[in-house]
């Protein structure tokens, strides 16, 4: 297979949650140069059109939804819309979720009462686990019976590295709900691959978005996180587009229930 055959995503119909801002649509971007067409969703109208607004700009063949990914109705809307708009659905981004907060230290290592586990509130508790795992469970929940109707599909999850590992500066909930999302990566990917669907997950570490309020914008919340990761800084939606495109493309076409970590080396531990 030649390499213009290898990463071809000409024409594919690309749903995107979370397409608004970020990590969504950072992806929407390199899938849209690749020649894919783009279904954004995402529960911001404003940054939905805005985003919009800048894939139509580059002549890309965009089309956008408002749903909330923690409503099963909004979800299988927005699924029939898009099907109804582009035919169909051929990759999937499952990537909308929220902050957890701040974890049980601050970034000078004093112990953050706020986010210790007998002061969490259990809302708080309930509307992450929703939002991040909850809304995984609705967007492959949604778009399987199209997917399995043409007998194949891409479904790609933003994880975290807080699946596999504990945290520091992390809130609880997200570590929790990040765990629970890496095991329905792998429980829906070995579900269906009779049907050619491949489930797999994109794990970055920290991101500098607008999630959690734009947080880790401000360079004191970032050092925490820089000093703990070999390369000594944290990724920006552009770190994910790669991953992004060779997960949708034939180039992961024998991948299903894998993992890509993008995270400058925080797993590993820090270094000098």
């Amino acid at each position: 297979m030649k390499v213009s055959e290898l990463f071809d995503v000409r024409g594919k119909r690309v749903f995107i949650t979370g397409g608004g801002s970020g990590i969504g649509l950072a992806i929407a971007e390199i899938m849209a140069d690749a020649g894919a067409r783009i279904i954004l969703i995402d529960r911001d109208w404003v940054a939905l059109e805005a985003a919009i607004t800048i894939l139509k700009a580059a002549d890309v063949d965009v089309h956008g939804e408002v749903a909330d990914v923690t409503s099963a109705s909004d979800l299988d809307s927005a699924v029939a819309m898009t099907s109804a708009a582009f035919g169909g659905i051929d990759i999937v981004f499952a990537n909308a979720g929220v902050s957890g907060g701040p974890g049980f230290l601050l970034g000078d290592h004093s112990r953050n009462e706020k986010a210790a586990i007998e002061n969490l509130d259990p809302e708080f508790w309930d509307r992450v686990i929703a939002a991040n795992l909850g809304s995984i469970f609705r967007t492959i929940r949604a778009v399987t019976p199209a997917l399995k109707k043409q007998n194949g599909g891409r479904i790609i999850v933003t994880s975290s590295i807080s699946a596999s590992k504990t945290e520091l500066h992390v809130g609880t909930a997200y570590v929790a709900s990040k765990a629970a999302v890496a095991q329905l990566v792998r429980q829906t990917a070995r579900e269906l691959a009779r049907w050619n669907i491949l489930v797999n997950a994109i794990a970055p570490g920290p991101v500098v978005t607008n999630i959690g309020g734009g947080r880790l914008k401000q360079a004191e919340a970032r050092a925490p996180f820089e000093a703990a990761a070999p390369l000594h800084r944290i990724a920006t939606p552009e770190d994910i587009q790669g991953a992004a495109l060779f997960l949708a493309s034939p180039a992961s076409r024998h991948m299903t229930g894998a993992e890509l970590i993008i995270d400058g080396g925080a797993v590993l531990g820090p270094a000098d």
